[in-house]
């Protein structure tokens, strides 16, 4: 069936791909959804380890990776779709779901614990051990990555996963299921359930599941901590962020204003992570604003599907009023307009009703503004001046939030020193909005716990037993 829909993909527009095909995919295949309410069960239990799935003659990590390569251009042009982004961007968002699969396939094989000798020849040693069924819940601006990033570590530590995605954003997750089907998972190691809030309770409140990863909002992070308490589960939260971005005057200009454009408006600004308070060292704020705004009017804003757009449409229209409540809000309380901000309305007659806006900067801000303070989630880069650095990490640190941070630099010592003091789980320097598979991915305070990518994550989604090991006689004190 997922053939089906990808065959049409190039035929397809944006905005005009209906979907008439079951999108829960259960036991290996897509099926209708139970209409019953609160049906039982939601989903199989864990088939228990599935390391050799690594045993075939070609390694599952790269049959993956073929099937992938095989069909990046049209899951992309789908993903598109999906979410409005542009082509250039989902087209690595494939690429970097098919890395992310590779890399946990080659560490599954090398899964250990720990060899501790003990007095008298006794011994204890280690070993980690799938939780059992995992549930991925996912957000609508990465759909397809997020599905990879929480299923491939799922996996490899042989679990099974049941996978929630956003409702906003139902059609990928399934394709990425029938790509796990293909190149060899057995049936229900993976499976995909639709549906909103009703359909999360279940998973979180089920008493089969071991384990909740969930990306999204602040507020239905919270929710999802409470509903798994309930039950004692192990969670992941990856949550929002109102991340600081701080340039220095003796930093690379160049590269700062990249990497400030990169850190407000990669997925029309959407993203968890991104730097959207700017600081600015008062030296060089005439010619940083200048070259950032210069640079934000000429990005390229229009039909997500052509090569030359460089950013889409925001996710429906609801998010499109929020974004554009808050810029007017901004200007309310002070804040000057340098670019953008505003309702996009694209040439092509079949996008004049899409969710588009010009990417804004916003100027003389303050600390207090709600534009600074609050998750906008959209294309709005908010600059704000500072003269020290102890001063900026001080405003830098007054959030709740802690996803990340940033710092352009060419002093090295200071780099080092303003990363240690960021209260973010992941600071860039000189660079912002990487997110290499390889590195752990996490926030701090409000932002969230756990992390996803790198060896770390298998620390999540395994458990360590002890086994003690006597090689003499029992002691014996009655």
């Amino acid at each position: 069936m997922a053939q089906a829909i990808l065959d049409v993909m190039p035929g397809a527009s944006t905005g005009t791909v209906q979907v008439s095909d079951p999108l829960n995919f259960w036991a290996g295949k897509r099926v209708e959804p139970r209409q019953q309410k609160n049906a039982e069960p939601v989903f199989e239990p864990a088939t228990g380890d599935c390391f050799f799935l690594l045993k075939s003659e070609e390694p599952l990590g790269s049959r993956k990776s073929r099937l992938f390569l095989e069909k990046r251009e049209k899951i992309a042009k789908l993903e598109v779709i999906n979410n409005g982004k542009s082509i250039t961007e989902a087209l690595v968002d494939i690429d970097i779901a098919w890395q992310c699969i590779e890399y946990y396939a080659g560490l599954a094989g090398a899964l250990a614990g720990q060899h501790v000798q003990l007095p008298g020849g006794a011994f204890a040693y280690t070993r980690r051990e799938p939780l059992g069924v995992c549930v991925g819940i996912g957000a609508w601006n990465y759909p397809f990555q997020i599905a990879a990033w929480k299923s491939a570590p799922a996996l490899a530590c042989g679990n099974a996963m049941v996978f929630k995605p956003s409702p906003f954003t139902p059609v990928t997750a399934v394709i990425l299921a029938e790509i796990y089907k293909e190149a060899g998972v057995p049936d229900g190691l993976f499976c995909v359930v639709q549906g909103g809030a009703e359909t999360g309770t279940i998973l979180c409140q089920h008493p089969k599941v071991a384990k909740v990863s969930f990306t999204g909002s602040v507020p239905t992070g919270k929710k999802v901590m409470e509903m798994s308490a309930k039950g004692v589960k192990q969670v992941t939260l990856e949550l929002g962020g109102k991340s600081p971005l701080i340039i220095f005057k003796d930093c690379d200009l160049e590269n700062a204003v990249r990497g400030a454009l990169m850190a407000n408006f990669l997925t029309q600004g959407q993203v968890c992570c991104n730097g959207t308070r700017v600081f600015v060292q008062k030296d060089i704020m005439p010619q940083f604003l200048e070259e950032v705004v210069k640079r934000t009017k000429a990005i390229l804003v229009g039909d997500p599907l052509l090569d030359s757009t460089r950013m889409g449409a925001l996710i429906n229209k609801p998010h499109l009023e929020k974004v554009l409540g808050f810029v007017s809000q901004a200007k309310l309380q002070g804040a000057r307009v340098l670019c953008g901000g505003e309702r996009f309305v694209p040439s092509d007659p079949k996008l004049v009703n899409g969710y588009f806006m010009s990417p804004c900067v916003l100027d003389n801000c303050r600390d207090d503004m709600t534009c600074v303070k609050e998750e906008i989630f959209g294309p709005v880069m908010s600059v704000l001046p500072f003269d020290t650095e102890e001063e900026v990490v001080q405003r830098a640190n007054n959030t709740t939030f802690g996803l990340a941070s940033g710092v352009f630099t060419r002093d090295i010592s200071r780099a080092h020193r303003v990363a240690e003091n960021l209260e973010a789980g992941t600071c860039f320097i000189n660079n912002y909005n990487i997110s290499p598979v390889e590195v752990p991915f996490g926030g701090y305070k409000m932002s969230g716990f756990g992390r996803e990518n790198g060896q770390v994550t298998i620390e999540y989604y395994s458990q360590l037993k002890t086994v003690v090991v006597e090689m003499g006689d029992v002691d014996n004190y009655f």
